[in-house]
């Protein structure tokens, strides 16, 4: 189980996270909602240990592991834009990530669900964002993750991509995995999320399980915090 406990994170006056507490449980996928600037991000990036909060902790199996990385052997990661280096090759993308997680045996079959197979010996510099994403996607799943970190996942892929994707996540929770993801997208939500999670301004709004949730009201949240209307439907 992932915990956050008290979490605040400010760059200078201004406050990404403002003393946040969540509990993330296994089998269930959690959704992050909330406009541009709420501290979705923020969020997972701590999490991940990619930022150092203010003040508060997170916790991996109730240990605290802010400051620590050995825990994160156990999380699978799907930025919102995927970045690789250019001049490599898909294979050879994959290639150096196996290497440096030389202690877990890669499940080679996500390159075929993904259907990266297609164009694994293209340079990244040749790939589409949507390609990119898949090969992310794929990443983010091939080490058998106990927890799985999604930012914007189905952004950028096509309709095909995303189902796949899609079926993906919901197999992980069914495996008891840990989901988390945000979205802009209600339609991704609605089919995904166990519950609904919303920030706004670095604070927890709501936490709901989703099938508590009226989406009328979270359609409403989501246009008195000015967000762009086309994203969330």
């Amino acid at each position: 189980m992932i915990s956050v406990k008290n979490l605040t994170k400010s760059y200078g006056i201004q406050s990404a996270l403002d003393n946040v507490s969540i509990d993330f449980y296994p089998g269930e996928i959690t959704a992050i909602m909330g406009p541009n600037g709420s501290g979705k991000s923020t969020l997972l990036k701590t999490i991940l240990g990619l930022v150092i909060p203010t003040s508060g902790d997170v916790l991996y199996d109730n240990v605290a592991v802010t400051g620590k990385f050995l825990y994160r052997k156990n999380l699978g990661y799907m930025p919102q834009v995927p970045s690789f280096p250019p001049a490599l090759k898909v294979k050879e993308v994959l290639k150096l990530i196996n290497e440096l997680r030389n202690d877990y045996s890669p499940d080679e079959t996500m390159a075929e669900y993904f259907g990266i197979n297609q164009f694994i010996d293209k340079r990244i510099s040749e790939l589409s964002g949507g390609m990119k994403q898949r090969v992310s996607a794929a990443i983010a799943f091939m080490y058998s993750p106990k927890v799985i970190i999604l930012d914007e996942p189905g952004a950028g892929l096509d309709p095909l991509s995303s189902h796949v994707l899609s079926m993906k996540i919901q197999e992980e929770r069914q495996k008891k995995k840990t989901v988390i993801l945000t979205s802009h997208s209600l339609k991704e939500v609605s089919e995904l999320a166990d519950r609904i999670i919303y920030l706004s301004e670095g604070k927890i709004t709501f936490d709901k399980p989703f099938n508590e949730m009226n989406m009328e009201l979270l359609f409403n949240y989501f246009k008195s915090d000015e967000a762009v209307g086309n994203e969330v439907l």
